[in-house]
């Protein structure tokens, strides 16, 4: 099982990791960080097959992908 590392305080919530997920697990989470934005979030967790795409896109490197 892989294990995506989210800095939620970085994330701008653009979206780009969740079009490249091929699991569909990440989502806009429902809570707010400092700068107002809705961080993402990886759910289930599980799902993820490390593959590292969303890493990759990420414009502001907000995820870390351990495998």
């Amino acid at each position: 099982m892989a294990f995506v590392h989210v800095d939620s305080e970085r994330c701008k919530a653009c979206g780009l990791c969740a079009s490249v997920c091929p699991k569909n697990i990440i989502k806009v989470s429902d809570n707010l960080n400092s700068k107002g934005y809705q961080p993402i979030e990886v759910v289930p967790m599980e799902d993820c097959i490390g593959c590292a795409a969303c890493a990759k896109i990420c414009p502001d490197c907000v995820l870390e992908v351990e495998r």
